[in-house]
C-alpha cells in the first residue's frame, strides 16, 4: 500500500539507496517514462512504500532512472 495509492514508489538503487519515482499506471512497464525522478536518494524509504529493486525493472527503464539519478551537469 503507500503513498498516493500506487501513484508513487521507491527505486531500490544499491543496499541503502532508494529514490522516489512517480509511476504512470497507463504505460506499458517496458517504457522508460513510466517512472519519473521526483525526489532524492534516501537511506530507507517509508515502511508503507512499495519497493522496487532497479534489477527486476527492464534496462532502458533502469537506465533512465540511473541518468536522472546521477544526472551530471557541465
Amino acid at each position: 500500500m503507500g503513498l498516493k495509492k500506487g501513484k508513487y514508489a521507491y527505486v531500490k538503487l544499491s543496499e541503502g539507496k532508494y529514490v522516489k519515482v512517480r509511476v504512470f499506471k497507463g504505460r506499458a512497464d517496458n517504457v522508460p517514462d513510466k517512472y519519473i525522478v521526483v525526489g532524492p536518494i534516501v537511506k530507507k524509504p517509508p515502511h508503507t512504500a512499495k519497493v522496487i529493486d532497479i534489477l527486476e525493472l527492464p534496462k532502458d527503464v533502469a537506465d533512465k532512472i540511473l541518468s536522472d539519478v546521477y544526472m551530471t551537469t557541465k
